[in-house]
């Protein structure tokens, strides 16, 4: 009732007044908020209006690549040092490490047994390597906790994305394709760690390649495994 008595008021003859001041400002919200709606409704479509009259960057991928950032995570990979020994330890932190449970790694004990007694060879500096390595990129979510678990930096990830492929057991990366390749200066494992030196002269970096010893136990490796 006290809102319809201030829609008017009597005038003196006896007729209904004009609307109040509360009406008037009642109207004008009306009004203000239809005119809210369409300027909220071209806000809406300003990235669309904005983005036609704009000129388009068309990437010809494959054929043209945008290189990657510095530290972009991409495929992973297994270091050497600079003799060729592998720097993975076998000690499973990286599989660990992983949330989404996409690394499977078994360990081994190097053996330094003559290969020709029946030895299985030393493969890394420490006491135990990476026998079996396996990342399964169907699960990996590239967050490279893996990489900051890694206590001897044998495990990195390279700039490489291209990883697609038609089926699922292709996308399960293993050792042989994760492993660095030969660089000059290296030797093929298995074989000996560089004279008179110890584990931690590796990570000490006095190692700067493989000796003529550790390439010729190499050498004799490949030509044993020929015949």
């Amino acid at each position: 009732m006290a809102d319809d008595k201030a829609l008017a008021t009597p005038a003196p003859d006896g007729n209904v007044a004009v609307p109040t001041t509360a009406a008037r400002k009642r109207d004008e919200a009306a009004a203000r908020g239809a005119l809210s709606q369409v300027l909220d409704t071209v806000a809406g479509f300003g990235v669309s209006f904005g983005t036609i009259f704009r000129k388009l960057e068309t990437e010809e991928y494959p054929e043209e690549k945008r290189p990657t950032a510095k530290r972009f995570h991409g495929r992973h990979q297994l270091n050497r040092h600079p003799d060729g020994l592998e720097k993975c330890v076998g000690c499973e932190l990286c599989a660990w490490a992983c949330p989404a449970d996409a690394i499977l790694v078994e360990g081994a004990d190097n053996d330094d047994t003559p290969l020709d007694e029946g030895g299985q060879g030393r493969f890394s500096p420490g006491e135990r390597y990476g026998r079996v390595y396996q990342i399964n990129y169907l699960r990996c979510i590239f967050c490279g906790l893996c990489i900051e678990a890694c206590p001897t930096r044998a495990l990195t990830m390279t700039n490489e994305y291209e990883l697609a492929d038609n089926s699922r057991e292709k996308l399960i990366f293993t050792k042989e394709q994760l492993l660095a390749p030969l660089q000059e200066g290296m030797a093929a494992p298995p074989h000996a760690m560089a004279p008179h030196m110890e584990e931690r002269d590796y990570f000490l970096g006095k190692v700067h390649s493989a000796s003529p010893e550790q390439h010729a136990e190499a050498d004799q490796l490949t030509e044993g495994g020929a015949h």
